[in-house]
C-alpha cells in the first residue's frame, strides 16, 4: 500500500514537473516573437529606413492581398467560372541608383513606346524623369490597362523589372478577373462578381461565396500619390489560401439546346421574358436553368433568375395540386365522376368562370377535366367536395409540399404564397380560385418540385445544383440528394394523376407534342397576368410542367413565357401554342443525346440480317476472303456485307452507307462503325465487344434527329 502511494505521488511530481517546463518554454517563445518584433520594427531596414519609421509617416502598411478564387465547374468538369490574374504595370521611380537608372532609361522607355502605345519613347522618358527628379511624386502606372499573366512574364526581363542588385523599380499590382468560358449561356446561375469588393452578389458566386472567396494574405504595401497600394517586396507575412471549387450538377450541353429552345420562342412571340429548367427526377439534379429577359427588339439576355425568384400565379399546372387533394379525400375513380360544364361559362359569386374553349366541353369525366384544363369542372368538384372543408384542402396543399421553399442550396428563392383563413386577403370564394391556380404566387422552381414528385412516385425531392466542394481533389464537402422519406399522396392517387397527366398529351389540350418515340407527361397553364390589381385579358403568363419518358421518368421540365404577343386567335397566346413546345423540343434534345433513356429499335433491319457475319469495306474483306479462299466480294460498292447460305457458301451483297442518314451497321467491326458514323457527325457509344448485332437507330432516315446511337456488339 504504501509503494502505491508512493508511486502516485512521484507521479503527480512529474506531471508537474513537466507542466513547469512546458510554461516556462511557452514563456521563452513570447519573449523570442516579442525581441523579434522589436527587432523588425525598429532595426530592420528598407530603402534606408526602418519599418517604424514607415508607419510613422503612415505611408506603409500591413494590407490583405487577395486570394485566387475558386472555380466553378459543370457536371462533367467543364469549367463555367474561374479567376485569371491580371497585373497593372508600375514604376517606382526612386529605386534603381543613379548609374542604373541613366543608363537603362532610353531603353525602358523605347521598349514601353514599342508595346504599350500609349506614348511616344521621349514622352514616357519625359514623365519619368519628372517623377524622379519630384518631391512629391515617385510612382506611375506605364499602362492604363492591365496585362496578362504571359506579358507579365515577358515583362520581368526588362530593365527595372529583370532581378538586379542596382536597378529594380518596376512593380506589378495584381487584380483577378472572373472569366466564364461559356458566357453567356447560364450566366444568371452562374452569377456574377462584384468589381469593389470581389464578392459574389448574384447566382452561386453569391450562394457559395464564403467557399469560393479563399482566404486573403497579408502583406507591406506602401501607400504612394492616388491612393494606389504598391507590395513592398515579395514576401508576404500571411500567404493567401485559394478558394474552393464548386462543382456542379449543370450540364452544358442540355443548357444550350435549352436556351436555344426558349430563344426562339421567346423571339417568335415577342415576350417579355422565359425560363426553362430540367431536372433530373430521382436526384433532384438541375441539369440545365435558362432565365431570358427582353432588352429591347429582338434581344434577350440573362439579367433575372425567374426560375427561383419570379413569383406568379401559376394557373393550370395547379389544378394537378387541386386534383390531387380530390382523390386523396374521395378515393374517386376519376373516369366514372362527371360534371357538366355546360357552355363554357359560369357565374360563380359575381364572377364568370370561362374555359379556355369556346362553346364548353359540355359533361365530362372527372381525369377530362384535368386533360381538357376545364375551370369550370375543377370548380364545380371543388364545390362538390370541399364546400365545406376548406382547411382540409388547404392541409393537402401542405402534404404536397406547396406552402414552403424548396430550400435549394441557392440564394434568392422567393418563398411561395398560399394564402390560408388567417390571412386578410382570405374570402368565401379564395379557394375556388386557388384550385385553378389563381390567388397564389409560386416560382417555377416550387412547381417543377411538385410535379417531379409526381414522376418520381410521390416522393418529394429536394431541388440541387451542386453536388461537391473540393480544395484541389480532395472533397471536403458532398452534397446528396434529399428525398422525403414519407410520400406526398397514396400510391393509388399518384397512378391516376399519371394517367391524366399522359391523357393531357396523348388526347387533351397538349396532344400536338405527343411524341412516336417516347411518353410526355404533362400540364399547360395559362394565367391571366395582374397587373395594378387587375387580371388583364391578352396579357398571359403561360407554362407546361412535366416529365419523360412517362413510362420510367428521368427528368422533369418546366417551361414559363410571360406574355406572348399574337396577331391571331386566342388560342395562340396560351399554353399549349408557346410553352409546350418549347417543352417538346427541350425534351426531344435530351431524348436524343441520353442513350440510356433510348428504347432499341429493330423492326427496321433487314429481314434475315441475323445471318449476315461480316460487314465492311469491301477491299479488307476481300484481303479476308482471299486468304480463307471464300469467294470474293463484289467491288462495284465500297461496303459489302456477307451472310451464309446452303452448306457453309458465302453470299456477298453490296451495302449503301452514304446515301442514308443512318447506314446499317450490322456486322461491322467497331472500327468501321466508328469511321462511318462520326463523319456523319454522330457520337457513338457501345457495349460489349466483336461485331455490330443491334443499334439504337434504325438504318435509314433519321427521324428523331439524335445525334448519339448506341451499338451493341458480340
Amino acid at each position: 500500500m504504501k509503494n502505491e502511494v508512493e508511486s502516485g505521488q512521484n507521479n503527480k511530481k512529474a506531471l508537474i514537473n513537466r507542466a513547469r517546463l512546458v510554461g516556462w518554454m511557452l514563456f521563452l517563445l513570447a519573449i523570442m516573437v516579442f525581441a523579434k518584433l522589436i527587432r523588425v520594427q525598429y532595426y530592420d531596414t528598407f530603402k534606408g529606413k526602418t519599418w517604424a519609421e514607415y508607419s510613422e509617416k503612415n505611408d506603409l502598411k500591413l494590407d490583405t492581398i487577395p486570394a485566387m478564387r475558386g472555380n466553378i465547374y459543370a457536371s462533367d468538369n467543364s469549367l463555367l467560372a474561374t479567376s485569371l490574374p491580371y497585373y497593372y504595370v508600375g514604376f517606382d521611380t526612386k529605386v534603381a541608383d543613379s548609374a542604373y537608372f541613366y543608363n537603362h532609361i532610353d531603353e525602358l522607355a523605347s521598349l514601353l513606346a514599342k508595346n504599350f502605345k500609349e506614348n511616344t519613347a521621349e514622352g514616357y522618358k519625359s514623365k519619368i524623369m519628372r517623377y524622379r527628379v519630384s518631391k512629391s511624386k515617385r510612382y506611375l502606372r506605364l499602362k492604363s490597362k492591365e496585362i496578362t499573366h504571359l506579358e507579365r512574364e515577358r515583362l520581368k526581363k526588362w530593365p527595372f523589372f529583370a532581378k538586379d542588385r542596382k536597378g529594380g523599380g518596376g512593380k506589378f499590382e495584381t487584380i483577378y478577373k472572373r472569366y466564364k468560358p461559356f458566357s453567356p449561356m447560364a450566366d444568371r446561375t452562374i452569377g456574377g462578381i462584384d468589381p469593389k469588393s470581389g464578392r459574389g452578389y448574384i447566382g452561386l458566386e453569391a450562394s457559395f461565396d464564403k467557399q469560393l472567396e479563399g482566404r486573403p494574405g497579408i502583406g507591406w504595401v506602401e501607400k504612394v500619390e492616388g491612393g494606389l497600394k504598391i507590395p513592398v517586396g515579395d514576401a508576404l507575412n500571411v500567404q493567401p489560401a485559394a478558394g474552393r471549387d464548386i462543382y456542379t450538377t449543370l450540364d452544358m450541353n442540355y443548357q444550350e439546346r435549352t436556351e436555344i429552345a426558349l430563344r426562339r420562342k421567346l423571339l417568335e412571340m415577342d415576350a417579355d421574358f422565359g425560363s426553362v429548367i430540367i431536372m433530373e427526377v430521382a436526384t433532384g439534379e438541375i441539369k440545365a436553368m435558362a432565365n431570358l429577359t427582353k432588352r429591347g427588339p429582338g434581344k434577350y439576355e440573362e439579367v433575372f433568375n425567374y426560375a427561383l425568384a419570379g413569383s406568379n400565379d401559376p394557373g393550370s399546372t395547379f389544378k394537378l395540386a387541386t386534383m390531387m387533394a380530390l382523390l386523396e379525400e374521395t378515393h374517386m375513380d376519376p373516369d366514372q365522376v362527371t360534371v357538366n360544364t355546360g357552355d363554357g361559362a359560369m357565374k360563380f359569386r359575381n364572377h364568370i368562370i370561362r374555359d379556355a374553349h369556346r362553346g364548353g366541353f359540355g359533361t365530362i369525366t372527372a381525369s377530362q377535366v384535368l386533360e381538357k384544363s376545364s375551370n369550370i369542372g375543377i370548380v364545380q368538384l371543388m364545390q362538390r367536395y370541399f364546400a365545406n372543408k376548406p382547411d382540409k384542402y388547404l392541409g393537402y396543399l401542405k402534404q404536397f409540399h406547396l406552402n414552403q421553399p424548396t430550400g435549394i442550396h441557392m440564394k434568392g428563392e422567393k418563398p411561395p404564397l398560399i394564402r390560408d383563413r388567417k390571412s386578410k386577403q382570405w374570402s368565401s370564394y379564395s379557394m375556388y380560385f386557388m384550385a385553378h391556380g389563381y390567388e397564389m404566387q409560386m416560382t417555377p422552381l416550387q412547381t417543377l418540385a411538385f410535379y417531379n414528385a409526381v414522376a418520381n412516385n410521390g416522393y418529394w425531392v429536394r431541388p440541387m445544383i451542386v453536388r461537391e466542394i473540393r480544395n484541389a481533389e480532395e472533397i471536403e464537402d458532398k452534397i446528396p440528394p434529399y428525398v422525403e422519406e414519407k410520400p406526398i399522396c397514396s400510391p393509388e392517387t399518384i397512378r391516376k394523376v399519371k394517367k391524366m397527366l399522359e391523357g393531357v398529351v396523348n388526347a387533351g389540350l397538349a396532344k400536338h407534342i405527343k411524341s412516336d418515340l417516347y411518353q410526355i407527361a404533362g400540364k399547360t397553364g395559362t394565367a391571366r397576368k395582374l397587373i395594378n390589381g387587375v387580371y388583364t385579358e391578352g396579357k398571359n403568363y403561360t407554362s407546361f410542367a412535366g416529365y419523360f419518358p412517362a413510362d420510367k421518368p428521368k427528368y422533369s421540365c418546366i417551361v414559363i413565357i410571360d406574355n406572348p404577343k399574337s396577331t391571331g386567335a386566342d388560342y395562340t397566346r396560351y399554353a399549349g401554342s408557346v410553352a409546350a413546345p418549347v417543352f417538346k423540343e427541350v425534351a426531344d434534345r435530351i431524348y436524343a443525346y441520353d442513350v440510356a433513356i433510348q428504347k432499341p429499335v429493330r423492326d427496321s433491319v433487314p429481314e434475315k440480317s441475323e445471318d449476315v457475319k461480316w460487314a465492311g469495306i469491301t477491299n479488307d474483306l476481300n484481303v479476308i476472303s482471299k486468304s480463307l479462299n471464300m469467294t470474293p466480294a463484289p467491288e462495284e460498292s465500297e461496303y459489302a456485307a456477307a451472310s451464309l447460305y446452303k452448306k457453309g457458301k458465302t453470299k456477298w451483297n453490296p451495302r449503301e452507307v452514304d446515301a442514308r442518314d443512318v447506314p446499317n451497321l450490322q456486322g461491322m467491326s467497331m472500327r468501321d462503325a466508328l469511321y462511318l458514323m462520326e463523319n456523319k457527325g454522330f457520337r457513338v457509344t457501345f457495349k460489349g465487344s466483336g461485331k455490330v448485332v443491334e443499334q439504337s437507330l434504325p438504318p435509314g432516315s433519321n427521324k428523331s434527329g439524335s445525334k448519339t446511337i448506341l451499338l451493341t456488339l458480340q
